[in-house]
């Protein structure tokens, strides 16, 4: 099995923004690595006896999914806990759940809504945290896009990332991967639903470093021009289902379709975090067509998300 240096041992997962360039693109090689040794049938059991807990106060599929076959395949062994398993959903402070789980486990990861608790669950945690997604942040998903982009890529500095849609938690990470890797993104939302100012002037201080660009307009014709990359996601995040009806109405225009990739480059890929509200925010038609690396972005997942715990557990 290859050597993982333990440059990222003991650190937190939280925000991308949170790493250096050359500290991403080594999570991108060993999670490439892993991958190859996937395929080939290779163990690589770098975490045999630890384990990770695993914090859901969002439901999940491919998260979950990533996150437990993740584990196992490195060796080591997941716990599930929804609000009904621990006491945090009966009252018990984020503070005496981090000192307890710590003395227990070797990780926690964390999917939930409000990213101050995963702020607040690092502060007292003498273990590494992962955020598997806030509704601010979704870090783990653009390692997995960005492992996506340079596969079919073979770079990602450079390239022109176009996201269509709602300025969400993966659009802020968007932002904070582009600016890392020397990546421009240019966001077109609607407006009201424009990424976080405070995000962005974040990213684009990253950005100064790397030579990347960052945009947010409102036109997504003029965001898709040229694009090497076209992402789309829900128009209706997790938690935000009541406003779907009206989020349809403001967002007609943000369609992912034949048309709109049109624009982009000939040679351009699609990308969709999933779930897809197929017919919505984007096609069948270019979901399931030549251009679509969908799929290969949601295996990725895997791949990303067992570099992160091999890295930092």
């Amino acid at each position: 099995m290859f050597k993982i240096e333990d440059i990222l041992r003991g650190k937190d997962f939280i925000s991308i923004h949170d790493f250096s360039k050359e500290e991403i693109e080594y999570m991108l090689k060993v999670g490439a690595e892993i991958k190859r040794m996937q395929k080939q049938g290779i163990p690589h059991p770098c975490l045999a006896g630890k384990t990770l807990g695993m914090i859901f106060q969002k439901s999940s599929t491919r998260t979950r999914i990533a996150f437990e076959v993740g584990m196992y395949q490195l060796g080591g062994h997941a716990l599930f806990l929804s609000p009904r398993d621990i006491q945090i959903g009966r009252g018990e402070t984020i503070k005496d759940t981090a000192l307890v789980l710590s003395r227990m486990l070797d990780g926690i990861m964390i999917r939930t809504f409000d990213h101050d608790e995963v702020l607040e669950l690092a502060h007292w945690a003498s273990i590494p945290i992962i955020n598997g997604l806030t509704d601010l942040l979704h870090p783990t998903q653009v390692i997995g896009d960005l492992m996506t982009i340079k596969e079919h890529k073979g770079e990602l500095k450079g390239l022109k990332l176009a996201f269509i849609g709602d300025g969400n938690n993966v659009a802020h990470s968007l932002l904070f991967g582009g600016a890392k890797v020397g990546m421009d993104v240019v966001i077109a939302s609607p407006g009201g639903f424009e990424p976080d100012a405070k995000i962005l002037a974040v990213a684009q201080k990253d950005a100064t470093e790397t030579g990347a660009t960052l945009a947010v307009v409102k036109d997504p014709e003029e965001a898709a021009a040229d694009a090497d990359v076209v992402y789309t996601d829900v128009w209706a995040s997790m938690g935000q289902e009541d406003q779907a009806p009206e989020k349809e109405q403001q967002f007609l225009a943000y369609q992912v379709n034949s048309r709109l990739l049109s624009l982009a480059k000939k040679d351009a890929i699609v990308l969709h975090c999933l779930p897809a509200k197929r017919g919505k925010e984007i096609t069948d038609e270019v979901m399931d067509g030549p251009q679509s690396v969908v799929f290969d972005e949601a295996e990725n997942r895997l791949h990303a998300h067992k570099a992160i715990m091999a890295l930092t557990m």
